[in-house]
């Protein structure tokens, strides 16, 4: 992405209009409004270090998360919340190992190291997380027989987890996406927000990938494609 005096000594101001929505947004914070939400995705021990399904870095995120989070009005919080021997588990598929690879009914399933299992503490929230004004946490992957990487629908592209319909009942117009991972959940829940219809920005430094077999490369250009917004935290104005 092009430093913003680059662009200014290149082209001069004139021809700042010219460029892409995300290079425009560091020339002026952005301001949440009560139209804006921020889903704070999978922040769960599991993913964080010492976890079944660590994400390199991913402890970073959460001090970025609080410090944002102070300001959106509307926050939403999500948890992978897998049973026992789900379909995405490496462990339940014979002679397969984590981030190999199966077709199911749905497509193609990336296959994970056992993670997130209802009720144990690696499905927890981080205990760092301090969000106290989040005003709802949604629960996803919890049939046993489909994942779901998204906080709106699940791996089948069809089955809803509510979410839509609630920001659309809280008036929500665009929302802003962090967590992790960067590559998977964050990014299937960009692309689905957007195709929801939602303005969707992702806080990049709020965010961290697992990145197997290119997967951070190509969350990034489909998110690109898709009209999803890469922003970083400092570009959100947050009142000290």
């Amino acid at each position: 992405m092009l430093d913003r005096r680059q662009v200014l000594a290149m082209l001069g101001t004139t021809a700042l209009a010219t460029l892409a929505p995300t290079a425009l947004l560091a020339a002026a914070s952005i301001k949440p409004d009560d139209a804006s939400a921020l889903l704070v995705i999978d922040v769960q021990n599991c993913f964080l270090p010492g976890g079944s399904l660590a994400v390199k870095e991913g402890e970073q995120v959460v001090p970025v998360i609080n410090k944002i989070s102070k300001a959106f009005a509307n926050v939403v919080m999500t948890q992978d919340w897998h049973t026992p021997g789900h379909i995405s588990f490496a462990s339940v598929h014979s002679g397969k190992k984590p981030f190999e690879t199966v077709d199911l009914p749905y497509g193609k399933q990336v296959l994970w190291p056992d993670h997130c299992v209802q009720g144990t503490d690696g499905a927890s929230l981080s205990r760092d997380l301090a969000i106290p004004h989040a005003e709802l946490i949604i629960r996803k992957g919890f049939h046993k027989d489909v994942d779901s990487y998204s906080a709106f629908l699940e791996a089948d592209g069809k089955t809803s987890t509510g979410l839509a319909g609630y920001l659309r009942g809280r008036k929500i117009k665009r929302v802003f996406v962090a967590g992790l991972a960067t590559d998977f959940c964050v990014a299937w829940t960009a692309l689905d927000a957007r195709k929801a219809g939602f303005e969707v920005y992702v806080v990049e430094d709020a965010c961290r990938g697992i990145d197997t077999q290119g997967s951070l490369a190509k969350a990034w250009a489909d998110m690109a494609k898709a009209g999803v917004k890469r922003i970083q935290s400092a570009d959100i104005a947050v009142s000290a």
